[in-house]
C-alpha cells in the first residue's frame, strides 16, 4: 500500500458500500481531498451542498476524488448525511481510522477538507474549505499547493 490508500487500511466504500482500492490505476495521479464532516453540524450542513457542486463541476477536469469522514455520534445519522453526497466514505464501522486521521490532520473543528496527493500521502493544502467556499469556487488554482 502506498500514498493514501495507506491511511485507510482498505475501509473505503463507495456508494454502493463496496470497498474501493486506492491502490488502484484509477487513482494513480489524484488529488484526494479527506472530508471531515457530521449530519449534526450547522456549518457542515451547509458547506455540503457546496462541495457537492463543486465536485460535480470539477472532479474529473480536475482529477481528484473526495472522502468523507463521519464525525456523526450514530451510524443511521451517518448513513442520512451521507446519502446527501456523491463522493467515496471512510467505513463508518472504522472509528479508530476516523480518530487517527482526525489527530494527523490537526481536524480541530469540523467541517475541515484537507487535500493530499494519492501517490504520496502527502498534504497539499490544509484549508480546501476556504478555498471552495471563497478563494477559488471555479477551482482555477486548484490544486492549490501550498
Amino acid at each position: 500500500m502506498a500514498g493514501v490508500a495507506k491511511l485507510f487500511k482498505g475501509n473505503i466504500l463507495n456508494k454502493s458500500k463496496e470497498k474501493v482500492d486506492l491502490n488502484g490505476e484509477q487513482y494513480k495521479g489524484k488529488v484526494i481531498g479527506l472530508y471531515f464532516s457530521a449530519h449534526w453540524c450547522p456549518p457542515c450542513r451547509g458547506f455540503t451542498p457546496v462541495l457537492a457542486e463543486f465536485y460535480a463541476n470539477h472532479h474529473k477536469e480536475k482529477n481528484f476524488e473526495i472522502i468523507f469522514i463521519s464525525s456523526d455520534r450514530d451510524e443511521s445519522s451517518y448513513e442520512e448525511y451521507y446519502n446527501e453526497m456523491p463522493w467515496l466514505t471512510l467505513d463508518y464501522k472504522d472509528r479508530h481510522a476516523k480518530d487517527e486521521l482526525a489527530s494527523q490532520f490537526h481536524v480541530t473543528g469540523i467541517p475541515k477538507l484537507v487535500f493530499l496527493d494519492a501517490d504520496s500521502g502527502d498534504m497539499i493544502c490544509p484549508d480546501g474549505r476556504k478555498k471552495v467556499q471563497s478563494e477559488d469556487p471555479e477551482g482555477i488554482e486548484f490544486p492549490w499547493k501550498s
